[in-house]
């Protein structure tokens, strides 16, 4: 098991990540009336559902950060 620390960007993929499936499970249950023929949830819920893109953005900065850190080290 190696023991190396964590990178420039590490948590911001882990967060990244996190958010973005905060995000999908948002979507999931949004969309669920829309086939169960039940009344749509209100627009709040369909704006958690943007919690996926701003997720991919973030992890997206963290590999970004991470591939500049790797870059400086070389």
């Amino acid at each position: 098991m190696s023991t190396t620390p964590p990178g420039a960007g590490d948590r911001l993929v882990r967060f990244g990540a996190i958010v973005f499936f905060v995000g999908a499970l948002a979507t999931l249950v949004t969309m669920a009336p829309l086939f169960l023929g039940t009344r749509p949830l209100p627009s709040i819920a369909w704006s958690l559902c943007m919690l996926m893109g701003v997720g991919f953005l973030i992890a997206a900065a963290g590999v970004v950060r991470s591939a500049r850190a790797g870059s400086r080290e070389r």
